[in-house]
């Protein structure tokens, strides 16, 4: 199945970093019980401290906006994360190419 892969970039002050994470646990509930929403993960940066990036796999660009945005569970996910909105710095849907593969400590 082609997916399309949306990266949210944020820089969140330290002092915001565990409301942003438990806003961000409460948003999946939304995203979990989408059925355009394939899977997701927020990951921390370990250089820069004040870096996330969310990355969700949607079944389709069109599947994203047009149903998860219009749907049920797009105002619960998205009075979770508003306080955060401001400080997103990137916002893209991405197609995966062909270049992919495991590396060596996949299968240990």
């Amino acid at each position: 199945m082609a997916t399309t892969v949306e990266y949210i970039r944020y820089r969140i002050a330290l002092d915001e970093q565990q409301s942003f994470e438990d806003a961000y646990r409460k948003a999946a509930e939304s995203l979990a019980a989408a059925p355009e929403c394939v899977d997701y993960e927020l990951a921390h940066c370990e250089e820069e401290r004040e870096r996330y990036i969310l990355r969700i796999r949607w079944t389709s660009t069109e599947a994203h906006l047009q149903g998860f945005r219009r749907g049920e569970h797009f105002p619960a996910f998205f009075s979770a994360i508003r306080p955060y909105v401001t400080a997103i710095e990137e916002m893209q849907h991405y197609q995966v190419t062909e270049v992919v593969g495991t590396g060596k400590a996949a299968g240990q």
